[in-house]
Parts: C-alpha cells; structure tokens; sequence
C-alpha cells in the first residue's frame, strides 16, 4: 500500500529552500505517529532536509546520486523504483516527497495522510494536483492554534475508492 504523507498550506504549498515553510510540533508528531515502522520513500531534497536517520523507519532514496550511509537504500531511477514497489507491495510504504516523486506515482497512491494548514506561506515548492474525486475521506481532527502550533491545521486520511 502506497501512502503519501505530507503536509500542505491552503495554497498547496509543501516547501521552501528545501524545508517546510512553518513549524507546526503537532504535525512533526503526528508525521511520525504515521510513518513510524514503515519504509520512507523520497527524493535526494527530502532526505537532505532531515538532521539525521529517523529512528525506527527505513529510509529509501530515489536518486542518480550516491548516499555513503548503508542505512539507506539507494533507487537509482525509475526501473529500481518499479521493482522496489513491486518488492514491497504487500507492505505500507510511506510516499514523504518531495514534489517531483509526488508528481511520478500520483496514480498508484491508495493513501493520502494530509496535514493541511490554516494560512498561505512564502513557498517555491507545491503539492501537484492530485484527483481528489478517486478518493474518499476516511478521517478528519480539526485542531485549533495553541501555545505550541501556531497555527489551525487538520489532519485528514483519504482512501482510494475501489
């Protein structure tokens, strides 16, 4: 099962210079509540923007450039990353970014786990569309801004209709 996690402004936005355009703690946890003991899938620009390894995840790259840590997999192109999935296609993948890998399996997502933010932010970087009328929304917390999120945001899991 292919499942893409993000989180996104009210105008699509999904980055800035290579890091999320706002610091909300509540999507950070709620982001690792999702992808926790799952495979990560991602470009070479997202698992650049991480300080480190996330613990208790697999990290895989899909990239044309070498990564010198033998903690993660390196799919170097579109022919691995097919048979990487079919590899794993009885397991949930997490589908993290960024726009461009986004973009390449947007028809073979079953999944979408969507943080989506109250507000527009400085952004060069956009979720692409996605055909919303193929999903379902499963579950939906509307959370309000607080002490520790600045921001209103919800959270929100869309399935793939059969």
């Amino acid at each position: 099962m292919l499942i893409y996690v993000w989180a996104q402004d009210e105008a699509g936005a999904i980055g800035k210079d290579g890091i999320l355009p706002w610091h909300l703690p509540a999507d950070l946890k709620h982001f690792k509540e999702v992808t926790m003991g799952h495979a990560m899938l991602m470009g070479k620009k997202t698992f650049d923007s991480f300080p480190g390894l996330l613990p208790g995840r697999k990290h895989v790259v899909l990239t044309h450039h070498e990564i010198a840590n033998p903690k993660v997999e390196v799919l170097h192109g579109e022919a691995d990353l097919k048979k990487w999935l079919k590899d794993h296609e009885a397991e949930e993948v997490c589908v993290i970014g960024g726009a461009s890998l986004f973009e390449l399996l947007k028809d073979r997502v079953d999944c979408l786990e969507v943080t989506k933010i109250k507000g527009t932010f400085p952004a060069d970087t956009y979720m692409p569309d996605l055909n919303w009328a193929a999903f379902s929304l499963d579950k939906e917390e509307k959370h309000q801004a607080d002490a520790k999120n600045k921001y209103d945001y919800v959270f929100q899991r869309w399935l793939r209709k059969k």
